[in-house]
């Protein structure tokens, strides 16, 4: 775990690893949350990134007769 520092602008730099490690970009869009008395941010991903991320799911299942 890491420590980071908020700026009297409430400002926080994400730590160079991990900014690598989930691919962040200047400029880029994040969610964030408080939950269990904690901040969580979560990057907004561009829907072309997302292409593919379902490959290989199994859609062999029995429909509902509402849903054909």
């Amino acid at each position: 775990m890491q420590s980071v520092t908020v700026s009297p602008k409430y400002q926080v730099v994400i730590p160079k690893n991990i900014r690598e490690a989930l691919n962040l970009r200047p400029g880029q869009k994040m969610q964030i949350i408080e939950y269990a008395g904690r901040i969580e941010l979560i990057p907004e991903r561009d829907i072309k990134e997302l292409r593919g991320f379902l490959k290989g799911i199994n859609t062999e299942f029995k429909r509902e007769e509402d849903r054909a």
